[in-house]
């Protein structure tokens, strides 16, 4: 899918909604990790690093240039009073700066900011600057389910080859599959069909229940599911009405 029309007036982001199966207040069911897009989001990415290896942050401003915000104690109380204004996309640390983070917690975490080793934005000295790298050049793409299980993520710009936002689409939906836990179902109200048992005792439930493409301005158009499930052998093909 491509942005069509000549009148766009910025570079949109195509981007894809997933409803799926899944209730997050059930334990195993709030999918939560970081995808690595093979052709990237097309975004500029805005880093602050978290790190009291002055080496290391100097490596990371170095190497990341003026998107890149490192450093550690110093950094945390600049962005706790406001001497740093808190516009970063990602938020990147080493393991020993965790418990240095709690006073700006609920600056970090209300934003989606707050680094956590399942998106990968926890890394070891060794590792940071790659994972800097990985993260700047927007090729990582993270996602969660928000409370009615759905997945929402941007897989590149309007500007990409068609073959590009496929090979990305491909990338994410894989990686969705993979996710996916054993035991799912979106809970059913008290008294109704099922007496409260959710969909997960069904062996034929369905993961996938509804899926939208869009672009930043654009309306949103419904995808056949049929094409979105790897497990589908018209998984990112084209369907003939």
């Amino acid at each position: 899918t491509t942005v069509e029309g000549q009148y766009r007036n910025q570079d949109e982001t195509i981007e894809l909604a997933l409803n799926l199966n899944l209730d997050p207040r059930k334990p195993g069911q709030a999918l939560r990790g970081s995808v690595s897009l093979p052709h990237g989001t097309g975004k500029s990415v805005r880093v602050v690093v978290f790190t009291n290896d002055a080496e290391l942050a100097a490596a990371a401003v170095a190497q990341g240039g003026s998107d890149v915000v490192a450093g550690g104690d110093e950094v945390i109380s600049d962005l706790a009073s406001g001497a740093i204004p808190l516009n970063f996309d990602r938020a990147l640390a080493t393991p020993d700066m965790m418990s240095s983070l709690p006073p700006i917690a609920r600056l970090l975490g209300p934003r989606g900011l707050m680094p956590n080793a399942k998106v990968g934005t926890i890394a070891p000295p060794a590792q940071l600057l790659d994972v800097l790298k990985s993260q700047q050049t927007g090729s990582e793409v993270q996602y969660r389910t928000d409370r009615n299980g759905i997945v929402h993520a941007g897989i590149g710009k309007g500007s990409f080859a068609k073959d590009d936002l496929a090979d990305n689409l491909s990338a994410f939906l894989n990686a969705i599959q993979d996710a996916k836990p054993d035991n799912f179902g979106k809970g059913k109200k008290k008294g109704g069909p099922g007496k409260g048992k959710s969909a997960a005792s069904n062996k034929n439930a369905k993961f996938y229940l509804k899926a939208n493409m869009c672009s930043t301005q654009g309306k949103g158009v419904a995808v056949d599911l049929r094409t979105v499930d790897p497990t589908s052998t018209f998984f990112m093909g084209e369907i003939e009405e």
